[in-house]
């Protein structure tokens, strides 16, 4: 979920400008997660904000996401997975958001969970962990901490998503 169809990134780089006072830019990010662009006086805080009540409810979504699943959704049977149960306070934000932009998505093909354990034919994940214990087609979601990997198949927005899905 977070960073293929909902974009987490944007709202810590605004939250660390409006906060910090930095201007962190996705060029920054090339090959790095956001943490390690912190200072280490403010290591702490991304977690602190990851934590908060009502940080994943209004994240922005990822372009042409909510137009592809839809079309994925009329041609495959979609599940949402997300690891989020990491953060407790984000199980009520996600599902609601999720209502809010995916509403063609039932609640029955949402999954919240620690480890991504599913059987399904494909998988579309910017985290290549999820994959070890994935059988299935994977396709690599670009995101700034994953930009040099090689070693699957990668789609970089979501109309490469439907050109090789649709």
């Amino acid at each position: 979920m977070d960073e293929v169809i909902a974009d987490p990134i944007d709202k810590f780089i605004t939250i660390y400008q409006q906060e910090h006072g930095y201007n962190y830019t996705l060029d920054q990010m090339h090959d790095k997660e956001f943490r390690e662009l912190l200072p280490p006086e403010l290591d702490h805080t991304l977690r602190e904000y990851i934590n908060r009540k009502g940080f994943f409810r209004d994240l922005k979504v990822i372009p042409d996401s909510r137009e592809v699943v839809k079309a994925l959704h009329e041609k495959y049977e979609v599940f949402i997975v997300s690891a989020a149960t990491e953060f407790p306070l984000s199980l009520e934000d996600k599902q609601a958001w999720l209502a809010d932009y995916f509403p063609f998505i039932s609640w029955t093909n949402i999954m919240f969970c620690g480890y991504k354990i599913v059987n399904t034919d494909i998988m579309i994940d910017d985290r290549t962990k999820n994959f070890t214990r994935f059988n299935g087609r994977k396709l690599l979601f670009t995101s700034p901490h994953n930009v040099n990997l090689t070693e699957y198949e990668r789609v970089n927005n979501w109309k490469e998503v439907a050109a090789k899905l649709l």
